[in-house]
């Protein structure tokens, strides 16, 4: 009897696009040259999705690269990100959509020097994403510069008697330096030296895939690839010095399997219901009107206050405490301090955003609240203040060349004041209590909550509110409030 013929189809995988259309011809083509271990690791990791059922779940991010059009290829989301930023992207997307497959495909130049931090910290705050890391130790899309993993005499455009540790350092070894930590989930390195190789790299891809699947957490595979073109050499030789001179400096294997040790994952939060996304997005309902998302939506509250005076009169505290008061009450909040580096007499003042309604920037360019401590600060901010707004100054009155008749202001000496209480200290405290009562929009109690919890001597709790008790009472509300 004739053998029965075995028929091998060999098919493209459903993750990828039918088409490339990046460009009009060659529909059928990669950007990447011939021999390039990128082609090879994205058909690996295009099999692994097809074989896990994960499509649809695949969020892939791509910053920039050789692989910086990987969105061409790859039918699932997609996300770029900019240089070296990928796992920062990846962090966030996942954390929105805890249910999805984030993987984060980055090179070396990209990964372990401009992004090195956000590789560190993401891999340290054990973050369930999925990392692939293509080490060809160099840089290939910006012409071949010496990579944070060029091996030792390795000649690039920008080392071209070659790598020497004595000046360079060594190439690190990034898969090790991130298996010390002990966040980490998984972390293996595999090769694309030889078939035998790139079998055990699809693998690892899967096993790390795998790891974010179960909620254990950060998963990366380090992939040894060859780049003929900028290594200057035929494929056939750059995938042989791959497994003769990469992998002898680079060890294949697994760094750190923690996965067993892992505990079981926690369940996402359900998302809201599909009835609260009007409320939550601020959209009108089928009769034209916005239902407010707390009580304060009502009152389209918008506080943009800018907090400035010296370094040692409590600025950033006085900011603190708002922000802090009024997120307790429910409210949008932002905090941005700046100061110099003296620790007393420098320059100091914050950015402070109370609104109803989602903060789009955390700076204030044009405040609608001014808190002056000093002389200096009210003559650089005050001409920031929009009109209608509110001044308060620690002071007697506004010296002559800085008073404004479109915007409502208060002088008080603030400091003089909180010296009658027993310490000048409390100045900044004697002018937040002036301001709520201005502003009216932060019942007491939240602010005594914050007091407690942001100063740590009851001593200095109490002399705080006497002195906010103090600065309310010296304001005749009725003539200052704020529209």
């Amino acid at each position: 009897m004739p053998e029965k013929e075995l028929c091998i189809t060999h098919e493209k995988p459903l993750a990828f696009f039918p088409h490339f259309e990046r460009k009009g011809e060659g529909e059928d083509q990669t950007h990447y040259c011939p021999g390039c271990g990128h082609g090879i690791v994205h058909k690996l990791l295009a099999e692994t999705i097809d074989e896990l059922g994960i499509q649809d779940r695949t969020i892939l991010i791509s910053p920039v690269g050789c692989s910086v059009f990987a969105y061409y290829y790859f039918d699932t989301g997609n996300v770029q990100a900019a240089h070296g930023r990928a796992p920062a992207v990846a962090t966030a997307v996942k954390r929105a959509h805890p249910n999805s497959i984030v993987i984060s495909y980055q090179g070396d130049g990209d990964l372990a020097a401009i992004g090195a931090a956000e590789i560190l910290h993401c891999a340290n705050r054990n973050e369930n994403v999925t990392v692939l890391f293509v080490n060809n130790t160099i840089y290939g899309m910006t012409g071949g510069q010496m990579a944070p993993t060029s091996l030792p005499g390795q000649k690039t455009t920008t080392s071209p008697g070659g790598r020497d540790p004595g000046r360079d350092g060594y190439p690190m070894r990034v898969s090790e330096l991130l298996a010390t930590l002990e966040s980490p989930a998984f972390i293996e390195r595999a090769s694309l030296g030889n078939v035998k190789t790139i079998l055990q790299a699809k693998k690892a891809i899967r096993r790390a895939i795998e790891c974010q699947m179960e909620g254990k957490g950060f998963s990366m595979v380090e992939l040894l690839s060859p780049c003929p073109t900028i290594w200057k050499l035929d494929p056939v030789a750059a995938q042989k010095r791959v497994h003769d001179e990469m992998e002898r400096y680079f060890e294949p294997g697994i760094k750190c399997d923690r996965r067993a040790s892992r505990p079981e994952p926690r369940e996402a939060a359900p998302p809201p219901p599909l009835a609260d996304f009007s409320r939550l997005l601020n959209l009108p309902d089928d009769n034209g009107r916005t239902a407010p998302a707390h009580a304060h939506d009502a009152e389209r509250l918008d506080w943009r206050i800018r907090i400035a005076g010296f370094g040692g009169q409590g600025v950033l505290l006085l900011g603190q405490l708002l922000a802090e008061a009024a997120m307790d009450d429910g409210l949008e909040v932002s905090w941005l301090p700046s100061y110099g580096p003296e620790m007393r007499s420098g320059t100091s003042n914050c950015h402070v955003r109370i609104s109803s309604h989602p903060i789009d920037s955390p700076l204030v360019t044009r405040a609608n609240a001014l808190l002056a401590l000093n002389e200096p600060s009210l003559r650089k901010f005050l001409d920031t203040v929009e009109p209608g707004g509110l001044v308060l100054y620690n002071g007697d009155h506004l010296p002559d060349d800085c008073r404004r008749d479109n915007v409502s202001v208060y002088a008080l000496p603030f400091a003089e004041i909180a010296n009658q209480l027993g310490s000048a200290k409390v100045g900044n405290m004697v002018m937040l209590g002036a301001f709520l009562a201005l502003s009216h929009f932060l019942p007491d109690e939240r602010m005594e909550a914050a007091l407690a919890r942001l100063v740590s001597s009851e001593r200095w709790v109490e002399i705080d509110k006497k002195a906010l008790a103090v600065g309310r009472e010296r304001v005749p509300a009725e003539e200052f409030r704020h529209a």
